[in-house]
């Protein structure tokens, strides 16, 4: 078995999809319109679906907006320098909700951006 991918539901596909491609640097992977049951699939990552996890996001036709909930926590990425990660984010657009610096309790240099849902993104910096 394998973890094939993270599924969030989106309310402007073209405005997620740029953020995931140009703003985090991720190839949309694949997309799908659905006519008869009102959405759109749309599967991004940074390699091959058969090589590593991806994330679908899904257009349902006509929802603009979700609630995020209180149980969903965050997508993780690995960064080689959070700092630089934040600075080019920023500069592409993207929204750091969280600079780059230590975790509490730890010495893991993390930090946290925000996609145009809301929906957060950790960053954290591996060597």
């Amino acid at each position: 078995m394998r973890l094939l991918h993270t599924m969030l539901r989106v309310g402007d596909l073209d405005r997620s999809l740029a953020f995931y491609t140009e703003v985090l640097g991720m190839r949309l992977l694949r997309r799908q319109d659905y006519p008869e049951g009102k959405f759109t699939l749309a599967f991004v990552g940074y390699q091959d679906e058969s090589e590593g996890a991806v994330i679908e996001l899904t257009h349902n036709w006509g929802v603009e907006s979700y609630e995020l909930g209180t149980a969903y926590g965050h997508i993780a990425l690995a960064v080689p320098d959070a700092y630089a990660a934040c600075d080019a984010i920023r500069t592409r657009g993207g929204k750091v909700v969280r600079e780059a610096g230590p975790m509490k309790h730890g010495s893991t240099v993390i930090a946290f951006v925000e996609d145009p849902d809301g929906y957060k993104i950790e960053l954290i910096q591996v060597a």
